[in-house]
């Protein structure tokens, strides 16, 4: 049988996505034997018209974003904090920057190509969320990128191209925007179920075995005319 194909649109600068992932990740792992799926990552920017050059702390952002004070968009980037650790992630819940992710995507596509894509999007979720130094300067992109297995010259040059896997992660977006998603992260199961959020572990696995079990068709029994012979428990009656 196939594997159960599931799309997971996402965004780097996304904290949802990143504690969203480690849920549907514990999802697949306590599923394991049962439900064979193969993840793919699609790109979908939360800031698509930020400067490239805008760069700047992450909680004066969201307090600027929401209409809050600085020390309730700092409450919340704790809460958050918490919450990835209960699943085991690290997470910077002071000093973190926020800028535009069109690069990574970029970048991220290429890792795809490469075979590269599940542990280079780890590598930059955990840049950005768990590592002090930002994840929105070019030397840093290649450093990370280059740590989970790409080569640096081809990083480099994505970067310094700024039509490489542009159409690419274009494509992805315009994707997400007809199938409704406006916000991420956005799993689309089977091409069939789309989950929207970082739903708990429980329910991405209720979804995972629920479409695993609808890809084997229903068996249909035909018995033919008069129903046809066959041995059971009684024996092999013989029709006269």
């Amino acid at each position: 049988m196939t594997k159960l194909r599931v799309d997971i649109w996402s965004d780097i600068a996304c904290p949802w996505c990143y504690v969203g992932k480690a849920r549907f990740d514990k999802a697949v792992q306590g599923l394991s034997g049962k439900v064979d799926v193969e993840v793919r990552h699609r790109s979908f920017e939360l800031d698509p018209h930020r400067d490239p050059a805008d760069v700047a702390p992450v909680v004066p952002m969201i307090a600027k974003k929401y209409g809050i004070s600085t020390a309730q968009a700092q409450a919340n980037e704790y809460k958050l904090g918490e919450l990835a650790q209960l699943e085991g992630l690290e997470y910077q819940a002071e000093g973190r920057d926020y800028g535009n992710t069109f690069d990574l995507h970029r970048v991220l596509h290429l890792a795809s190509e490469r075979g590269l894509e599940a542990p280079v999007w780890q590598a930059f979720y955990a840049a950005n969320f768990a590592d002090s130094d930002s994840i929105f300067a070019r030397e840093r992109v290649i450093e990370v990128a280059a740590a989970a297995g790409l080569d640096r010259g081809e990083v480099a040059a994505v970067l310094d191209d700024p039509e490489a896997y542009r159409e690419a992660v274009r494509a992805d977006e315009a994707e997400a925007a007809a199938l409704g998603a406006t916000g991420v992260p956005f799993f689309v199961i089977d091409e069939k179920y789309g989950v929207s959020g970082a739903q708990p572990t429980e329910l991405f696995a209720e979804i995972l075995e629920k479409a695993w079990g609808e890809k084997k068709p229903a068996l249909t029994t035909i018995d033919g005319i008069d129903g046809g012979e066959a041995c059971g428990p009684d024996g092999c009656p013989i029709q006269p």
